[in-house]
């Protein structure tokens, strides 16, 4: 089996169209959202490695040092599969994207480091 990292996706654009919502259809989606999620990690438990969790606001260091900045990465999971079809297969109709507001997610494999 091999490992992936599956990162979640949205942008500020999704997130302005659930805040549009009124309070009680954002609280309603969001405890089907909750439920569905969990359903979801329990029907593929045997393929969790890492269940991870949402990510919060970002911090970029590089030559220049440390800034703040924004990207369309919401949370991650860690899972094994035989391929990445396989993997990616695991995600559709995910509540991340069919309940809440994201917009997809981002499935590589993880590699081992060269000459490790």
């Amino acid at each position: 089996m091999k490992k992936y990292l599956c990162v979640f996706t949205g942008t500020p654009h999704a997130m302005e169209a659930w805040m549009a919502l009124s309070e009680d259809e954002r609280q309603t989606r969001q405890t089907q959202g909750v439920a569905a999620w969990k359903k979801w990690a329990t029907d593929h438990a045997a393929s969790i490695l890492e269940m991870g969790g949402p990510l919060s606001k970002t911090k970029l260091v590089s030559k220049a040092g440390i800034a703040d900045i924004r990207n369309n990465l919401s949370a991650f999971v860690i899972i094994q599969a035989d391929s990445q079809e396989a993997a990616a297969k695991l995600f559709l109709g995910h509540p991340h994207f069919t309940i809440f507001p994201g917009e997809g997610v981002e499935v590589m494999e993880v590699l081992p480091i060269p000459g490790g």
